[in-house]
């Protein structure tokens, strides 16, 4: 497959020269021309965040700066922020039995279910005891199922039931199955398709305008999204999958948008913003809470990050605890993982960042 590197694309505003400079040395590193055509990766896209602000961001390849990715288990961690305003609010409690919240659809008890109960703080981190690691969504024509008939793994559904099956609180296993029942528990308590409630609580409060969770993706949206690509170059049969599994991995979105999100966990951890949530949940979220998992994110000693892997699809978000550096790489391909990797180490190592 021959990719062509187009002219940089850049976000409607002017660069000074020094920024200018760290994005030259930065690009210097990558080779992206030579690794976009060797990995088979059609379009990145990119967004740096430096002293608590979007400094630059660029696309390459078939995208632009507001090109459509699918975040894919980024979905996770927007979701989380969502999960813990609720909380916040008083509509639950982080450490309540899930069950005595939903209403819908409830965890079927079982030998695992005793005193330790699966708790919202325990599905998002991953530790509820529950099956389903991951979804490979639905292609172009394929009947999608129901939310329900996803939690039972009844057909159409192509992922097994969601069950607990060891003893919650007692293991770290990933668990997209945990998210999808956080979804439904979200559903419940505000009575309202689960893209509106994120629009509500997250994607609108932050200005996360290029962001959603519309599963399908609606036709007017469908012309700025990016086509995702298998290992061989292939483009995804029907563009992209269909993900009704929206907490886990259904957002349709950008690296500036996402960075919207890197930006005010950053603020909220230390106080200076509550758009969504305060300083408190905020360092809940960041708090380790089984091995290295927070709610929602992974934790390292001095940032936060997730990555995100859908069917065509390659994502990853990367944020400081402390220093207001963050970086976002979003491409549209299986083997996006390396690109991303190469271009995230070059831009830390450009601002010096230590994890």
């Amino acid at each position: 497959m021959n990719i062509v590197i187009p002219l940089l694309l850049l976000l409607p505003c002017v660069f000074g020269g020094e920024i200018e400079d760290r994005i030259a040395r930065a690009e210097s590193k990558w080779k992206l021309a030579q690794r976009m055509s060797e990995l088979k990766v059609p379009g990145v896209s990119i967004a740096v965040i430096n002293g608590g602000k979007l400094e630059w961001a660029r696309a390459y390849g078939t995208a632009t700066p507001e090109t459509l990715f699918q975040a894919a288990s980024i979905s996770k961690p927007v979701a989380a922020m969502a999960a813990l305003h609720l909380a916040q609010n008083g509509n639950f409690n982080l450490d309540q039995d899930v069950n005595e919240k939903l209403v819908s659809w409830k965890i079927p008890t079982n030998e695992f279910l005793g005193e330790n109960k699966v708790t919202v703080r325990r599905l998002l981190s991953h530790s509820a005891g529950l099956t389903v690691h991951g979804f490979r969504g639905y292609a172009q024509g394929e009947p999608v199922p129901t939310l329900k008939q996803i939690l039972d793994g009844e057909k159409p559904a192509n992922s097994a039931p969601i069950r607990v099956d060891i003893l919650p609180g007692s293991k770290w296993r990933y668990s997209g199955g945990g998210y999808t029942i956080l979804q439904q528990l979200m559903i419940d308590l505000m009575k309202m398709p689960f893209p509106q409630i994120m629009n509500m609580i997250v994607l609108r409060k932050l200005g996360m305008k290029h962001s959603t969770y519309e599963q399908p993706l609606p036709a007017n949206l469908a012309a700025t999204a990016a086509t995702g690509h298998r290992a061989d170059g292939n483009a995804i049969a029907g563009k992209w999958h269909t993900y009704p599994e929206m907490a886990a991995a259904g957002l349709w979105t950008t690296p500036s948008d996402l960075a919207l999100f890197v930006i005010e966990m950053q603020k909220s951890i230390k106080g200076a913003s509550n758009q969504v949530i305060e300083r408190t949940m905020a360092n809940e979220m960041v708090k380790r809470q089984f091995d290295e998992f927070g709610l929602g994110l992974v934790i390292l000693s001095k940032g936060f990050h997730h990555s995100g892997s859908n069917e065509g699809f390659r994502a990853k978000i990367y944020g400081t605890l402390d220093s207001g550096f963050g970086v976002i790489i979003m491409t549209n391909s299986d083997t996006g993982d390396k690109l991303i990797n190469e271009i995230g180490g070059a831009i830390e190592a450009e601002y010096t960042i230590k994890k």
